[in-house]
Parts: C-alpha cells; structure tokens; sequence
C-alpha cells in the first residue's frame, strides 16, 4: 500500500500546477491526465444549457496575469501559482495607484505568509490574492495589473469512468475537479478515485462502479439533470475529498442516515479500530447535498479526513503537496475498498431448510472447517446464518447481531449457498 500511496501522492504532485475552475481548459488538462491511469468518457455541456434551477455558465480561461511595480517586476504572478487570481475574474489591462489596487486584493491577515483560494463566479469582478506580508512590503505608487482571460461561450467539462458489474445497478463516486492548486481539497480525492477505479477494474465487483469526476457543485447539478431517467439504478454512492491530511477518518452520512452506504461504513471504521467520527448529514459541504436533496434523495455519503474547512490550511496555499502524505491517501483508499468489499457481498438469504436445524456434516461443512484456528467462528457464522436468512435480514445485519467479523459472515454463506442450503 506504501507504493500505491507514494503513486497517488506523485499524481497529486502532478496536477497541482493547473488551474482549475468550474470550466476550462483546466478541468481538461485534468483529465486527460487522470485519462492517463483509467480510460474517461468526457462530456462537454454548452454554455446556456438548462440544468435542474441552474444554467451551465460561460467558460473561464486565462493565460497570464500579474502585478508588476514601476520597475516591470512582477510582485504578483499567476505563473508562480495558480492561487493568485481570484478564479473568474474578467480581464483587465491597467495602471492604478495601490491605493485603488487594495479593493481587488485579497489576504489572509491571521496566516501573513500564506495566500488564500478566492472565487467570482456568478458576479463579473477582477482580482488577486497575495500574501499579506507581500501586501504589507508593497511602496505606494503606480502599478501595472493585467489579466489575460477569457470569459465567453463555451462548455462544462466532466467526465466519467465505469466499472462494469454483475448487475446494471450502480454505486456512484464522486470527486469535485474544480479547485486549483490547492493538494487536499481536492487533488487527494481525485487520486484516491482514480486508484479506486483502478483496483477495481482487477476485480469483478457485483455492483456497477460509476465514477464521476466533476465540478463542484453545478457540476455534479449538471450530472444529475442529465441522468434524471436512469438515476434509480443509483442504490449507493460516496463523495470523495479532503482525502490526504493527517486527521482522522470522518464519514459524513447521507440524507437519509439510515442508507446501506451509511451502515456499511460504520461498521467498517468500527471494525477496523482506526480513529474516525461519524458526522450527520447537512446540507452543506461538498456534492453529497446534490445527490441527497429531497427531489433525489440518493443514498450517497461523503468520506473524508478532516472535513470541510476544518483545516487551518483549507482554502489556501498551505494546502500544498507537503500537506498531503501518501500514507493517509493509502489509508483512506484501503478504507474505501474494504467498504466496497462489505457492500458488494452485502445480500439477503433465505433458508432453504428452515425447520430445525439442517445437518451440516453429511453436507461436508464440518470438512471444511477442520484445522482452521478460527474453526469455532466459522461453525458459529453458519448458524447464524442460517437463523437470520429469511429474506429479511442482510449479512451485515448477522455480523451486527452476532458480532463476528463480515468477512467470516460472508465466507459461512458462501458455503452454505453452494450447499445448497440458503439462496440469494
């Protein structure tokens, strides 16, 4: 896993330097390269169109920008970081004082050193943002500020990877693409998806895997309105983010609360004895309040580590690789997998012996189980089992009640099912 960790932090690497936004050349550059380690179906929607209560907008992209003093040094430079201009900003070519320029830029005066993440999407505006110790050196005078963009007629970009299944039902994942040099939030969760998708693709999972990579926001909005007809084949589904910091695991739970996806995650970070919290749903925070608003109500939860803005760091320049580590991407993509793990075996049974209690002997049960150190275990999961399947009670809901680990569960119905004993 140590190798797979230093490979997604090495993709993180990769894709900090591009600016990103809700549009643009940006969210392609993206994902092409994420095209690199699984094969993308990449949609282009047209500005204008019609998505649910929003229209998709004009499409963003700059090539230049910076602040240069009388000398032509530049004291602010988008070359330098992406984080400098405020994302959407109009183009603008002029020469001001610093006392007009302070109403366009923007600081972090409690953190002096860092530069902050600013955004105008909705409303036509031009900035920078700076560090505050920059600011603070700057000499009045005349300064040159120039931004070279593009705001016009164009498309939203996202794209898509699907995993077949066993079954055309879908679990979703979903990482917002949208932010620009900023490593956990949320260049982590688009290389622990992509790892995700990977790992997968070795399998054959039961369910189908639909990974959406997207902007935030209008662009998991535009997901939904154009799968309206076909999202009931949605049965469960997870946001990605924040997903390389050294805090604890949090799973924040769906709408619904009480959804698969939301049990299965607390018993596999119960099971797992890793430091985490469980948070309730809001609506509030990243694509998870699209997929579960009332009109969609989709079991989808929200992994993450420390979550939204609950980082000194989020939203600003110190969110930068040496943020991310490759041990705790590893660490929540294993999580991830061993969610999946739970919920592609996760079926209900019913006896087909269900009047006493059939002779698992004759059967060659017993057989196989001989020598095993945990012996006792599997015979007690087969009993169990047994008991609960009656078409009501999933596996997960036996290992709950028993308390046996699921995968010993998953193994006593395996055998009980080729036996002939319980069927799906």
């Amino acid at each position: 896993m140590t190798a797979v960790g230093e490979q997604m932090h090495a993709l993180v690497e990769r894709l900090y330097p591009l600016c990103r936004s809700i549009t643009g050349d940006g969210v392609r550059a993206t994902l092409d390269i994420v095209g690199e380690y699984v094969p993308l179906q990449v949609h282009e929607v047209p500005t204008g169109t019609e998505v649910l209560d929003w229209t998709v907008p004009q499409e963003w992209n700059i090539r230049d920008a910076y602040i240069a003093d009388s000398a032509g040094k530049r004291v602010v430079d988008f070359a330098a970081s992406s984080l400098h201009v405020l994302g959407y900003s109009v183009p603008v070519s002029a020469t001001m004082p610093l006392a007009e320029l302070r109403a366009h830029l923007h600081t972090l005066p409690e953190h002096p050193a860092w530069v902050p993440y600013r955004t105008s999407y909705y409303k036509p505006e031009w900035g920078f943002c700076l560090a505050q110790e920059t600011l603070d050196a700057l000499p009045d005078g005349e300064y040159e500020v120039r931004i070279d963009s593009t705001l016009a007629d164009g498309h939203l970009t996202y794209a898509e990877h699907v995993v077949p299944g066993q079954v055309p039902d879908e679990v979703i994942v979903s990482c917002h693409v949208c932010h620009p040099s900023l490593a956990n939030d949320n260049l982590a969760g688009i290389a622990v998806a992509t790892f995700l998708a990977d790992a997968l693709a070795h399998e054959t999972p039961y369910y189908t895997y639909r990974f959406i990579y997207a902007p935030g926001t209008v662009g998991a909005i535009t997901w939904l309105a154009r799968n309206a007809e076909r999202v009931d084949r949605v049965k469960h589904g997870l946001v990605l983010a924040c997903a390389g910091d050294s805090g604890q695991l949090t799973y924040k739970q769906s709408r619904r609360g009480d959804a698969e996806i939301d049990r299965v995650m607390r018993h596999v970070l119960a099971a797992s004895e890793r430091p985490h919290r469980v948070d309730e749903f809001t609506p509030y925070g990243y694509d998870e309040r699209q997929y579960c608003s009332p009109g969609f109500d989709l079991g989808v939860g929200s992994l993450s580590r420390t979550p939204y803005a609950g980082y000194p760091e989020y939203h600003t320049s110190a969110d930068n690789p040496d943020f991310v580590s490759p041990e705790a991407m590893a660490d929540t993509l294993a999580v991830c997998r061993e969610a999946f793990a739970v919920l592609d075996r996760n079926r209900r049974y019913l006896n087909l012996s269900p009047y006493g209690e059939p002779q698992l002997g004759r059967r060659g049960l017993y057989d196989t189980l001989g020598g095993r150190s945990d012996t006792k275990q599997a015979q007690m999961a087969m009993l169990w089992v047994l008991n609960l399947s009656d078409g009501e009670h999933s596996l997960l809901d036996v290992a709950e009640r028993s308390g046996l680990p699921f995968d010993t569960v998953a193994v006593a119905a395996g055998a009980l099912h080729d036996a002939g004993l319980i069927k799906a």
